[in-house]
């Protein structure tokens, strides 16, 4: 069973909330945070990334840091800028990018939960930003960055859903990057109660998005167990069929001391290459390569695809062992200096953009990971290769906060 529990959230005064509500805080960086929040003393990037109130230089993780993050957050409150509400309930979540609209619950899960695996993950996490989000969770006594998390979609609670959202929403904005924002309360108790029931029949939840802030939410829950702590964390939990997963792009520093004749002919080996390829690839297991001012497309040889695990037979999964290890030496590219990531929202423009500049030498476009996929791998207990999966719109943190 999958437990969901109402809870009183901490929200924005909805007149305000436009200027409140930001991106989470790891898609900026500290300088282009700076310059999202100029002239907004209300954005919440001052408690999301409260070094930009802090001399440029000082250590992201300095205590001085989360000090004037939890200094900004009880301003807002006391301001009366955030404000909680009455009583225990949950909210639907809309966000609308473009022609694409999604509905999430907003709610929190079970601790002990993602614990036990019924939250299940797909992803590793590394222990300094686990470290980070648990002294900012722990520094404002709450976690006001939710995770985003998925289920099996379900018609009666797709139901309940359009009922709600017929009605007028009580927050409503769109941000400057266009995405439209809308929140319903859900306060009526036999709503409630048909919501913990339905998510109680469900055998698990995946995470989408945000396995360091569950995994710093499990850590303080075992930490804080016993001495009043909240079993649950804040999550918005959307349902499988409405996710808009985008591609998670990669660069290549260099060519490993090959010249470009030599890295196609080795391509040669792995895919069949097309000498006027598309940027964008448009089914599974096809790749855009770009190099040199030119665009190739790949197509994984059949033998490669045949057969193997779900996990094996992502692209991410065949780039990694076809290609990236054998022909770049990138054992782990976790690690390694010479591979970045390049999230698809920025699209393959960026792409070109940092091979012509010379930083790069080549690229390689995606096409993108498949919900499907994602839940087969969390329920056989798989980990994915790292930046996997990129998930847009992104959750506006803000919109909805938990205290502890």
């Amino acid at each position: 069973m999958a437990t969901i529990t109402p809870f009183a959230a901490l929200r924005p005064d909805p007149a305000l909330a436009a200027n409140v509500c930001e991106l989470p805080y790891d898609v900026m960086s500290s300088d282009e945070a700076r310059v999202m929040a100029a002239g907004n003393p209300l954005s919440f990037l001052r408690v999301s990334k409260p070094e930009i109130d802090l001399p440029e230089g000082i250590g992201l993780y300095s205590e001085a840091v989360y000090a004037k993050g939890r200094e900004n957050f009880e301003k807002l409150i006391a301001d009366g800028v955030l404000r909680r509400d009455p009583a225990p309930m949950f909210h639907l979540y809309r966000q609308v990018m473009g022609g694409h609209s999604q509905i999430g619950l907003v709610g929190l899960a079970s601790c002990q939960e993602y614990l036990d695996n019924i939250v299940k993950k797909h992803e590793l996490t590394r222990p300094d930003k686990e470290d980070d989000r648990v002294r900012h969770i722990e520094a404002l006594d709450a976690q006001t960055g939710p995770v985003f998390l998925t289920y099996r979609a379900d018609s009666a609670i797709d139901a309940l859903v359009s009922r709600i959202t017929a009605g007028a929403p009580e927050i409503d904005f769109t941000a400057p990057d266009g995405v439209r924002h809308s929140s319903w309360p859900v306060a009526d108790a036999a709503d409630i109660a048909f919501l913990e029931a339905a998510f109680a029949a469900m055998p698990a939840l995946y995470i989408a998005d945000g396995h360091h802030r569950s995994a710093a939410a499990g850590r303080i829950y075992q930490s804080r167990k016993g001495a009043g702590g909240s079993a649950g964390f804040l999550t918005v939990i959307f349902p499988h069929n409405q996710m808009n997963i985008l591609a998670y792009n990669r660069v290549l520093k260099d060519l490993h001391g090959k010249t470009s004749e030599e890295l196609l002919s080795a391509l040669g080996q792995v895919f069949e290459i097309r000498e006027k390829g598309a940027p964008v690839p448009s089914e599974k297991h096809q790749l855009g390569f770009y190099m040199a001012g030119k665009w190739y497309g790949l197509v994984f040889k059949p033998e490669l695809t045949s057969a193997g695990s779900a996990i094996d037979l992502l692209d991410v999964s065949l780039l990694q062992t076809t290609v990236l290890a054998p022909l770049f030496d990138i054992q782990d590219p976790r690690t390694s200096k010479r591979i970045a990531f390049v999230g698809g929202i920025r699209g393959t423009d960026e792409l070109e953009k940092l091979v012509d500049s010379g930083e790069f030498a080549c690229a390689f476009s995606m096409f993108p990971t498949g919900i499907e996929d994602l839940m087969e791998i969390a329920d056989a207990g798989g980990i994915m290769p790292p930046k996997s999966t990129w998930f847009e719109p992104k959750l506006r943190d803000a919109m909805f906060s938990h205290l502890l």
